[in-house]
């Protein structure tokens, strides 16, 4: 029993050293409030009851916390055994070395990355450091999911990235106990100057088969209107669209091909074009936000002198093709729809 006590207080310090970490996992429904995670009790329901230090102060440790409503207190150690029911000490202790042992979360990894003040959420520089935080797809869940998806050339594609457990806020939409972090595929979202103005996540079932199950799986973050992902960066032809997913799918027939993903219809239309963009082609998603996408690019593109073509796909989009008829079929019909000059400077036969 002595030697499972020592165990106890050494991972409650380990623990303490991860406060804020420990908090967002097993208590997502709660939120910072200065020095304090705030949520409504053990079991992680919303509200403001319950309350976990997260700086040292002359009043108690890093980890203790107290609900305020009940009296319960203790450390992290006794937070975890309460909040997932453990019986014996001995099953807190294996959850709490599991969860010690899992790749750190991305404000640890935030902290690492900056010596500055904690950045806004949602802001261009808590994007940054999110992309910063996060490590290249290959040989990752991330990876796993492109190619369950048709995608294989994943190869020299800096702008995406992998967190294994990026941090996840429920909505109203969500279904009760949904996790509050899932491994994500981080794009960089950037200007045409390749500036970094924000980040788009991906969060991923744990198979890597398909996006998580959430209400939610898909978020952008930082300053994401006119600006887009970007697939090579473009002079005088750019091709654009919706998602990720959809331009992927056309890299995988026009690899040397300029691409930008806008991130949702209404971005796409808003896209900003390069000053030197001379033809541009969009990337049609089969739908009315597509459509609408489309008009208004059209009256954009005449205004600024641009010729706009379309890219149009057999199904619902160029990925839904791909995973459909294959590459050497959609390679075809996305030939067959460039302009003769741009066959020839970037179809590969």
């Amino acid at each position: 029993m002595g030697r499972i006590s020592t165990r106890a207080a050494d991972l409650s310090e380990r623990l303490a050293q991860n406060a804020q970490a420990v908090c967002r996992h097993y208590l997502p429904a709660g939120r910072r409030e200065g020095r304090y995670w705030m949520v409504g009790n053990v079991a992680g329901s919303p509200g403001r009851s319950l309350y976990v230090r997260l700086f040292e102060t002359e009043r108690g440790a890093i980890g203790n916390w107290v609900d305020a409503a009940t009296g319960e207190h203790g450390d992290l150690i006794d937070l975890i055994r309460l909040n997932q029911r453990h019986g014996r000490l001995a099953e807190t202790i294996d959850e709490a070395e599991r969860f010690l042992s899992l790749p750190p979360s991305t404000d640890d990894e935030e902290r690492k990355h900056s010596s500055g003040p904690p950045a806004r959420a949602g802001s261009p520089t808590a994007a940054r450091r999110l992309f910063a935080a996060s490590r290249p797809i290959i040989g990752t869940l991330a990876a796993t999911y492109l190619q369950s998806r048709g995608i294989t050339h994943l190869a020299d594609l800096p702008v995406l990235r992998f967190h294994p457990r990026c941090y996840y806020r429920p909505n109203d939409d969500d279904v009760p106990g949904t996790p509050g972090a899932f491994a994500a595929l981080i794009a960089s979202v950037t200007d045409d100057d390749g500036t970094q103005t924000g980040a788009h996540r991906t969060w991923l079932d744990p198979t890597g088969s398909m996006k998580a199950a959430v209400a939610s799986p898909r978020r952008a973050m930082g300053n994401i209107l006119g600006n887009a992902i970007r697939f090579r960066q473009a002079q005088d032809v750019m091709a654009a669209g919706e998602g990720i997913e959809t331009m992927l799918s056309l890299r995988e027939v026009l690899p040397t091909f300029p691409l930008a993903a806008a991130t949702s219809s209404s971005h796409l239309a808003a896209i900003l074009f390069p000053p030197s963009l001379r033809r541009l082609y969009i990337a049609r998603d089969r739908d009315a936000a597509g459509d609408t996408a489309y008009a208004i690019l059209g009256e954009r593109t005449q205004a600024a002198g641009i010729e706009l073509l379309p890219l149009t796909p057999a199904l619902g989009d160029l990925n839904d093709d791909l995973r459909q008829h294959g590459p050497s079929a959609l390679g075809e019909r996305t030939v067959d729809q460039l302009h003769e000059a741009d066959r020839a400077r970037f179809h590969r036969r």
